[in-house]
């Protein structure tokens, strides 16, 4: 064996004893959730935000800050209502005398998004100029507030919650701002085990103490290790058909899309796929993409970057419908995979 070889396998060994170390934090207050978890923690690895979409009492709030303490990273919850406002989240610039000399100057007072983890709670609860807010720290990593830049500590993720079934007093999310988390993750009502065990849970005088997993450090590294893990071009190619099939004024598009969507995913998209798989090929012990990859992350990655037409809606096709047909239809090119030899080349590694 290489020493590559050797530093690869020591990569996948080392993110997948930081996932299960994290895991079993987690489960000492989260109760079932698997799959949520999951595509929080590989959201983490790969530098994105998440939006957690489910109805009140699933848990959203407290899996986040869960979350944070498992990563002991510092931690931050903004409510968003509607009398809520921009400088209420980047901060504002006070004026502030000096005692001394008796000069006045200008100070900048930080807001809530000076932190590592910051759980936007409710967020179509506040009006556009205010979820605005929001873009320059998700994209850039910095805020601007009186033509000065601050920047923000990284890691940096932006968590926010929906409710899926209250629309009186909400804003919806722009389409520029939905286009900046990475996943959005279905939070769905738990099994009859799981809920039994949430009731002797929360109904008893007990509590579980969470101890940190990960350090900032480690954290940068295992992000590293995720965009070091090679992928063959009839993968990446995959990837790009399903992201260019959604795109209804273009020829790759089938007609029954034209028919179902109002809009289709752009290149962000396609990149998000690409960085998901390759966290989720980490998580099952593997330092190589294959299409079950790209497979496993299509639905979060692109369930909120394709708009339905008013004709679906009526026939009650939902993304997730979209998704699922568009998987079954567009299939990998197996076939090239092995033909151009870097699939076999690798797999080998």
């Amino acid at each position: 064996m290489t020493d590559s070889n050797s530093k690869d396998l020591e990569h996948v060994e080392a993110l997948r004893q930081a996932y299960a170390a994290m895991k079993q934090e987690m489960k000492k207050v989260i109760v079932g959730q698997d799959k949520v978890v999951d595509e929080l923690f590989m959201a983490l690895f790969c530098r994105g935000h998440c939006l957690l979409i489910g109805v009140p009492g699933l848990a959203k709030t407290l899996m986040i800050s869960t979350l944070a303490r498992v990563l002991s990273l510092s931690f931050n919850r903004i409510q968003f209502t509607p009398d809520l406002m921009p400088a209420d989240i980047t901060g504002t610039e006070v004026i502030q005398e000096d005692r001394t000399t008796g000069k006045r100057d200008f100070k900048f007072l930080a807001g809530p998004i000076f932190a590592n983890v910051i759980l936007a709670d409710e967020i179509n609860r506040t009006p556009p100029k205010t979820q605005a807010a929001l873009l320059e720290a998700m994209q850039e990593y910095q805020v601007t507030v009186g033509g000065r830049r601050h920047e923000l500590k990284k890691p940096f993720f932006v968590l926010a919650t929906q409710n899926p079934i209250e629309q009186e007093g909400t804003y919806p999310l722009p389409e520029a701002q939905l286009d900046r988390f990475m996943f959005m993750v279905k939070v769905d009502y738990p099994t009859t085990d799981e809920e039994r065990e949430i009731l002797r849970r929360t109904t008893e005088d007990k509590s579980q103490e969470i101890k940190a997993v990960l350090s900032e450090q480690q954290i940068f590294e295992l992000q590293a290790i995720v965009r070091r893990v090679p992928i063959s071009d009839s993968v990446l190619d995959y990837a790009l058909r399903l992201t260019r099939s959604t795109r209804i004024t273009t020829p790759d598009a089938p007609q029954w899309m034209k028919d179902w969507l109002q809009w289709g995913a752009g290149p962000r998209a396609s990149q998000n796929l690409v960085l998901g798989a390759k966290a989720h090929a980490l998580l099952q012990g593997r330092f190589y993409v294959s299409a079950d990859d790209i497979r496993a992350v299509a639905k979060p990655v692109l369930r909120h970057r394709i708009i339905t037409s008013f004709s679906a809606e009526a026939e009650g096709v939902t993304t997730d419908t979209v998704i699922d047909r568009l998987l079954a239809e567009v299939q990998p090119n197996e076939s090239q995979a092995l033909a151009d030899g870097k699939l076999p080349k690798v797999v080998k590694q």
